[in-house]
């Protein structure tokens, strides 16, 4: 028995001197679920010897005192006296076992008191210990509880409040998921791209793909509008209150009736191009008081699209809002039309006193003048007022889209803002023409490098054959590719459920859309939003279907572009007489170096991130002075920020 209490003892003495490791560790155990402390089994001081003293004596009355002496002993001490810090075995046999019984219980009780006192000062420090510990390790039990039923209740609280919401993400997911992998196994056996002309794809498969699309769109699966409370910066307008639109025309001017001949005028280039020269070509004819001739249009470009004017635009809108300005007629009166027409190329970025003092004496002469071409004839800078604000008064108000071009645009529209939400139109100007000319092939294959040095050596009018495209992407002078075009949007805060227009034909590159898609994958365009009875009458038209790019484009939240073309020029302008609409113009020359740095590891995304935010921090669109540069051809053009001419300043009175 005895040896059964020092085993325990020592236990207990070794959980007790480990317990600031041992308890720790199995109170903050996750898998803990038993008490703190266990209670040690009761160890009561053995009375064997009491009785046998008792025994020994003679049997008298004492020997109740003595019974009654050790139950008190075993009241009193609760203690095993065999520790191995007890000094003094309690024992019977000894000098003093010869005394009679009562003298021996009397001694008896003195002795164990005073080895208790002994006991008390040698453990006091001990027990101190053990119950403060004790205590200590209660504090830390309450504390674990207490920290689990706080957890319990925030997971309580977080799967009622979020639960729903990432329940339909999830679904939603699961949604696309399934609908891209339809699309990408469907695709898998025909070259993808988006369909802009419909080539390479057949006519069933592409059904099912609009179809799909159209689905996606009404069912919400690509809806955003849940993210524009989270991203409302990125969509925000840059200021401008303090402008407005300036083109009223004098009213108490008539035109005069008195012409100086017919201007005929072949308005070359792409749809943007010869929008332009349109534009150009009846202030020309205010300039020389002229009747304009409805322009032709180029049927030879790159393109090489037959649509003519009337295909295009609302032609007798244009004429009938521009009566007070120019005479324009559909076609010359029958006693003109056996005049052989003298042809004429004007300089290009003339101004008033040209077509004056050196066309109009012409005119005069001939009658019946012929432009070949009206491509930037006309200065940007240096012009009366009245002319500019002609210019703007045809670009913004009179060249309207022929009816099937505007219906389907804002069917479009309405598609892409399905529930309310923004959506983004982006210019990406990466086909095989763009790349050709400008000799720029990053990231693309050796193979494919070649087959665009074969096309810009077989165009003759391509002037520059032998071009550094590496160096030229340095200077910026490079189409952003679909890769840094991701890296853009999503560095300045875009959200990857970022509904996109794509503004452009097929990106040339085999691959070169994956990471785009990838990282945004809810990229429309105007083949997949439309059925194919929609679009039908837009087959082989290339500027109708621009036409209609033209309009998405222009009623978007935010338009970026990544390349100074035509388009780009022809929609940002636009969108500044509208109001200045936010329109992100890429720092290229700047950005290519930031994503280059990023790509070798030399900064983190969040690094890249700040220098793109901060590079693009002014380039939104918003309102400033068109300066005139050194060379015209190097200046910005009159289209693409038509202030001063079109947009003025309102006086202080008005802003109140």
């Amino acid at each position: 028995m005895g040896h059964h209490h020092n085993s325990h003892h020592h236990h207990t003495a070794a959980a007790a001197a480990d317990d600031g490791g041992g308890l720790s560790q199995r109170v903050n155990s996750p898998r803990f679920s038993g008490p703190m402390t266990r209670r040690a089994h009761s160890f009561k001081r053995n009375n064997n010897q009491n009785n046998n003293n008792s025994n020994n004596s003679s049997q008298n009355t004492n020997n109740g005192n003595s019974t009654s002496g050790s139950s008190h002993h075993h009241e009193i001490i609760d203690l095993q006296l065999n520790s191995p810090r007890s000094e003094t075995p309690v024992s019977g046999d000894g000098p003093d076992s010869s005394r009679p019984a009562h003298v021996s219980s009397v001694a008896q009780r003195v002795h164990l008191r005073r080895k208790i006192s002994s006991l008390s000062v040698d453990l006091g420090g001990f027990g101190l210990e053990l119950k403060g510990k004790k205590k200590l390790g209660q504090w830390m039990f309450l504390m674990f509880c207490g920290l689990c039923l706080f957890l319990g209740a925030v997971k309580i609280c977080a799967t009622g409040w979020f639960g729903s919401a990432i329940d339909r993400i999830g679904s939603n997911q699961e949604i696309y998921d399934s609908t891209t992998s339809h699309l990408r196994n469907q695709h898998d056996q025909v070259p993808h791209d988006f369909a802009f002309t419909g080539k390479g794809h057949d006519n069933g498969m592409r059904e099912i793909e609009v179809e799909q699309t159209l689905t996606m769109v009404a069912s919400g699966v690509v809806n955003t509008r849940d993210n524009v409370a989270d991203h409302s910066e990125i969509w925000s307008h840059p200021d401008s209150d303090n402008f407005t639109q300036c083109i009223g025309r004098p009213k108490h001017k008539k035109l005069d009736l008195k012409t100086n001949g017919y201007l005929l005028t072949n308005a070359n280039g792409g749809l943007n191009q010869m929008r332009f020269g349109i534009c150009d070509m009846v202030a020309v004819a205010k300039i020389m008081k002229a009747t304009l001739v409805l322009p032709s249009l180029d049927h030879t470009s790159y393109w090489a699209d037959d649509s003519g004017f009337k295909d295009l635009f609302d032609w007798q809108y244009f004429i009938e809002s521009l009566q007070g300005d120019v005479h324009i007629i559909d076609s010359l009166p029958p006693e003109y039309a056996g005049i052989e027409p003298f042809s004429k190329t004007p300089i290009s970025w003339s101004k008033v006193s040209y077509y004056r003092t050196e066309v109009v004496p012409l005119l005069q002469q001939h009658k019946v003048m012929y432009f070949t071409h009206t491509d930037s004839r006309l200065a940007n800078n240096g012009l009366p007022t009245s002319i500019q604000r002609l210019r703007c008064q045809v670009n913004y108000r009179a060249l309207k889209y022929s009816a099937p071009i505007e219906d389907l645009g804002k069917t479009l529209v309405s598609r892409m803002r399905q529930n309310g939400g923004p959506y983004l139109a982006l210019h990406l100007r990466y086909e095989k023409d763009m790349l050709a000319f400008t000799g720029c092939s990053h990231n693309l294959t050796a193979e494919e490098d070649n087959e665009l040095r074969q096309m810009r050596n077989e165009v003759s009018h391509w002037k520059e054959k032998e071009i550094d495209g590496a160096e030229r992407r340095k200077l910026g002078g490079c189409p952003l590719t679909p890769r840094e075009t991701a890296l853009l949007l999503k560095a300045l805060g875009f959200p990857s459920s970022t509904r996109i227009y794509l503004v452009a034909g097929e990106a040339y590159g085999n691959g070169s859309m994956q990471y785009l898609t990838d990282t945004f994958p809810n990229i429309f365009s105007h083949s997949s939003l439309s059925t194919e009875v929609e679009l039908n009458p837009f087959r082989h038209h290339q500027n109708m279907l621009a036409g209609l790019d033209y309009v998405v484009a222009l009623e978007s939240n935010v338009f970026v572009y990544t390349y100074d073309g035509n388009m780009a020029k022809a929609v940002q302008g636009h969108r500044r007489f509208e109001g200045f609409k936010k329109t992100i113009n890429p720092d290229r020359m700047n950005f290519v170096k930031v994503v280059d740095e990023f790509d070798e590891g030399k900064i983190s995304w969040k690094k890249f991130s700040s220098k793109v935010k901060k590079l693009h921090k002014d380039r939104n669109g918003g309102p400033y002075t068109r300066e005139p540069g050194e060379f015209p051809k190097l200046e910005e053009s009159f289209y693409a920020n038509p202030l001063p001419g079109c947009i003025c300043e309102r006086n202080p009175e008005d802003r109140s």
